[in-house]
């Protein structure tokens, strides 16, 4: 089955398949290797991991190809792009989504956010015009109709923080009108909220538990909860990043402050070499050299006196 196809089945289905998200490509590995079914891409991961500033709108839209290019190579689920408020207008819009179906990628965020844009837990958002961000939903599901019918088109608004539940289901519903196929209200707060949502909205509603830890803005409502309700789909975007932040700060600052300047035997900090080696791949390279290159090439490289090339 293709990925789009089985994506775009567990949402439709309504059971709040849950989509973590990812930074790179290695924090995909993982969260595929947990069993998750599909996964999508953190705007605000790829903004602290590529640049280490927030996500305001600085990452380029061609590294964001580029770093989707590589997580959809790295993992075998489906994989959901986040292109922020779609490069431009329109027209900019179209011509990303034209790159993204034949990537393999499995769907698309699209928010309405004035650009720059920011995350959607900060402070300080606009948004344009409703019916702009419906021509950029338009134009997407144009692409998504002749190239790929099952990609998944996922229409976030930012409307609910300035202008309350009522317009940001609004623009949801005109969203969907407009050919997308889930639509996310960013920041809605309560369970009751996300009811009024599932039952006012035209298509399945995309629930946003940010970290899974504290929910941020919008109200913790277990899983099984949110199925029962009929949600589409439960976000988890931020928390591969803020792991890896604190992970990454609580080993190197036990690191700074040890006596030794080492944590000898300490093996609960990290994966060892080989778990680590084994998980992206190297026995799989390594007998692809077996394969391919010839046995004194290799008697060399692994048992004996490495040639000098060039």
């Amino acid at each position: 089955m293709k990925t789009t196809t089985s994506l775009r089945q567990a949402i439709m289905a309504r059971r709040a398949v849950v989509v973590p998200g990812c930074h790179d490509a290695l924090s995909a590995k993982i969260i595929a290797a947990a069993g998750f079914e599909a996964i999508q891409i953190s705007g605000y991961g790829v903004a602290a991991s590529l640049l280490g500033k927030p996500d305001v709108g600085l990452v380029q839209m061609k590294d964001i190809l580029d770093i989707t290019w590589n997580i959809v190579q790295a993992v075998n689920i489906p994989v959901m792009a986040d292109i922020d408020t779609g490069g431009g207008n329109a027209v900019n819009a179209r011509a990303i989504v034209e790159r993204l179906i034949p990537m393999g990628v499995a769907g698309l965020n699209i928010e309405d956010q004035v650009f720059p844009k920011r995350c959607g837990h900060m402070a300080g958002k606009e948004v344009i015009p409703a019916e702009e961000m419906a021509g950029k939903i338009r134009a997407c599901a144009e692409v998504r109709d002749a190239l790929d019918k099952d990609f998944i088109i996922n229409a976030r608004t930012d409307a609910f923080a300035s202008q309350g539940l009522d317009e940001a289901l609004r623009r949801c519903n005109l969203y969907l009108e407009a050919g997308a196929d889930l639509a996310f209200i960013d920041g809605i707060k309560t369970k009751a909220d996300i009811q009024r949502a599932i039952r006012e909205l035209k298509g399945p509603l995309s629930v946003n538990l940010m970290d899974a830890i504290s929910g941020m803005k919008t109200e913790l409502v277990p899983i099984p909860e949110l199925a029962a309700m009929g949600v589409g789909r439960v976000s988890i975007p931020v928390a591969s990043i803020m792991v890896t932040h604190k992970a990454l700060t609580a080993f190197f600052t036990a690191l700074r402050n040890s006596p030794t300047g080492i944590l000898a035997g300490q093996t609960q900090w990290a994966s060892s070499f080989e778990e680590f080696t084994d998980f992206v791949g190297l026995k799989e390279y390594r007998q692809l050299e077996d394969r391919y290159l010839p046995r004194e090439t290799l008697e060399a490289k692994y048992h004996g006196t490495p040639k000098i090339v060039g």
